[in-house]
């Protein structure tokens, strides 16, 4: 049975359990988490009443009711969300069975696996140093149970040195190790925890739903110039169908047909793009992306598609213009582009022929629907009303209140009732900047719609109409500079309450930069990144980062060897160092332990020729073995000996 006296052990593995299980919670089912912590608050319980622990019909039964559980929740046992949620419930119901000493070993080993399975899910600093802080218990935890009992903080000091000496080879292995990307076939279909953002069809007010979200969609790190703000349009998804309410891509349109490759014109914006895990394959490049490597391609409508896993965090090298020429217009995508759902209203009829729609160039008749934005009471809000059967009429002569989608939609199906080619295009605007990391953060409240209208001599050329009602809404994104000089004259001026702020900020930029840094450099450190950084230093080909690798493992290996080596030359331990003093001083006498002679033994050669010392040399000698051959050394008898020793005298 396990022993009583290592309860307390017992007590700091079930506290470390629900620790370290914490974290599932985000995304694991409640069913598997109550029947996870209800199984380790029994156990718990059963420390001080171990009657209360089942018998084995009835755990046969928790056993069966585990394995239903997580049948019903996954139809199976195969992938991340289920491999993790069985290791849950094994760890659960192992606990419940702890008889002897391996059963704790097991049990550890299987908290590692839980503890590890989180940076599936997420692989940020915090979670990263949570995982590693959870790891270190268990091993402290190994440590007193395989140490019999040693006291916690030799525990925490092995444990400490372990990290400290495994650090050198954990980066070589690290940096050397060679990459291999998983084929998509080996992904499981596992539930889907990455962000969804934008949709694939768009209506009045469905992007103020986002307004207000603060998740990050991606981060951009140029290389060179950064554009203002007003210029941020990172383009998504294009929708060229309407029935009237919605507009999409999906009926009569073709995302992978074929266009002419965009002319950029002037000078280029150079950029990285982390992305993070999305629902769609999208892209969202800075309009107009017209330099671009493998896995991302371009549709028909300029939008950047990636054929990688779009639920793993990516990045990618673009070059944009924002200036630019797409060509011509086929008769098909023309039709396309002034498709309506039905003849047009008598009033937004006339409202067209007012504005000289059927008339002017599309030029004139785009600068005088932006006027007719500007000068008729029309209103941009976050909460626009309600629309009824007609939402484009309603807007225009109703409510006259709206989000960037409202704008955008009835700009496009003006142009169109006026037969000019126009379409509806998704994305982001702006973003903000980190000033400590000089990378932009683009999030949800950033979403975005405008319009593309195809002009003679230009092509699909980008028009924004909300910028017509709140051009703040294109500088909404204040430079952190500007921010932090605010907070700045705050100090001056002596306010505690701008100081705590500026202080919160600048912290906050401080974390979003080793962040962004540590998604980029070590959580996609990927096979690509691996041979552009090893091949600066000549290190081509898996077999030259194998050899490498085993040549600098060895290499540190054996350092750590000639050390342990070297200083195993004296006493490794307070105890065995305290009874070769000891020794010494016997020595001193004439009596020298002989190779290979055991404690015992040399106490009865020494007693025999000290008999007025017996008492002292039988209790230094029972102290030395227990400390170092017994069960449960105590730090009492540690303190014995070592005043024993320094006590005793042979002659």
């Amino acid at each position: 049975m396990f022993p009583e006296s290592q309860k307390n052990v017992l007590i700091f593995l079930l506290a470390s359990i629900a620790l370290i299980a914490l974290p599932h919670l985000g995304h694991t089912p409640k069913p598997v988490m109550i029947f996870f912590y209800s199984i380790l608050a029994w156990r718990f319980w059963a420390i001080w009443r171990p009657n209360g622990l089942p018998g084995v019909p009835l755990l046969l039964m928790l056993t069966l009711s585990g394995i239903a559980l997580l049948y019903n929740l996954h139809q199976g046992i195969v992938g991340r969300d289920a491999g993790t949620h069985l290791f849950m419930t094994a760890l659960a119901l192992k606990c419940m069975e702890i008889k002897k000493e391996r059963d704790i070993y097991l049990i550890i080993y299987l908290t590692f696996i839980v503890a590890a399975a989180q940076l599936l899910y997420e692989q940020g600093i915090g979670m990263t140093a949570y995982v590693l802080s959870a790891v270190g218990l268990l091993l402290v935890i190994l440590v007193r149970v395989a140490g019999r009992q040693v006291p916690v903080r030799q525990a925490l000091k092995t444990v400490l040195k372990i990290s400290i000496q495994s650090i050198p080879i954990a980066l070589v292995v690290f940096i050397l190790f060679p990459r291999v990307e998983a084929p998509k076939w080996l992904l499981f279909n596992d539930k889907n925890y990455a962000k969804s953002g934008l949709s694939d069809y768009l209506e009045p007010g469905s992007i103020s739903n986002l307004g207000t979200s603060d998740d990050l969609v991606f981060r951009v790190k140029f290389s060179g110039r950064v554009p203002l703000p007003a210029f941020r349009y990172w383009r998504g998804p294009v929708m060229p169908y309407t029935d009237g309410k919605r507009w999409t891509q999906t009926k009569n349109s073709n995302p992978d047909k074929a266009t002419e490759a965009p002319t950029g014109i002037g000078t280029p914006y150079r950029y990285t793009l982390l992305l993070e895990p999305q629902v769609k394959n999208w892209v969202f490049a800075l309009d107009m992306p017209i330099g671009y490597a493998p896995p991302l391609q371009r549709n028909g409508y300029y939008q950047l598609l990636t054929s990688d896993n779009p639920e793993k965090r990516a990045e990618y090298n673009i070059t944009s213009y924002p200036e630019y020429i797409t060509g011509g217009l086929s008769p098909a995508d023309y039709q396309e582009s002034i498709q309506l759902p039905a003849e047009p209203s008598p009033r937004i009829k006339s409202l067209v022929g007012q504005l000289q729609g059927l008339e002017a160039p599309p030029e004139a008749f785009i600068r005088q629907v932006l006027d007719y934005f500007r000068k008729s009471n029309f209103r941009y809000t976050l909460t626009p009303p309600l629309l009824d059967q007609d939402p484009v009429e309603t807007f225009l002569f109703k409510t006259r209140s709206g989000f960037c989608s409202h704008y955008a939609s009835a700009f496009v199906y003006l142009m169109r009732v006026a037969h000019i080619p126009a379409r509806v295009v998704t994305g982001y605007l702006g973003g903000t900047m980190n000033d400590v990391g000089h990378f932009l953060e683009i999030r949800q409240k950033d979403a975005h719609a405008w319009a593309e209208v195809w002009l003679a001599g230009k092509g699909w050329t980008r028009f924004d109409p909300t910028a017509a009602i709140a051009p703040e809404r294109l500088e909404q994104n204040l430079n952190t500079e500007q921010e932090l000089g605010e907070e700045i004259r705050f100090i001056a001026d002596g306010s505690s309450a701008g100081w705590l702020s500026g202080w919160l900020k600048q912290s906050g930029l401080l974390w979003s930069s080793a962040e962004y840094n540590w998604q980029r450099w070590v959580v996609n450190y990927n096979s690509g990144k691996q041979s552009s950084f090893l091949s600066s230093f000549g290190i081509d080909g898996v077999q030259s980062m194998v050899l490498s690798m085993a040549a600098i493992v060895a290499a540190i290996t054996s350092l750590y060897g000639a050390s342990l080596f070297f200083r195993s030359s004296g006493p490794s331990d307070t105890a065995l160092r305290f009874y070769a003093k000891y020794c010494k001083k016997l020595a001193r006498k004439g009596l020298t332990r002989e190779t290979g002679e055991g404690a015992k033994t040399f106490a009865e050669r020494a007693k025999a020729q000290l008999p007025e010392r017996s008492a002292e040399i039988e209790r230094i000698t029972s102290l030395f073995i227990e400390l170092r051959y017994g069960r449960e050394p105590a730090q009492e008898n540690l303190r014995q000996l070592v005043r024993l020793v320094s006590k005793f005298k042979a002659g």
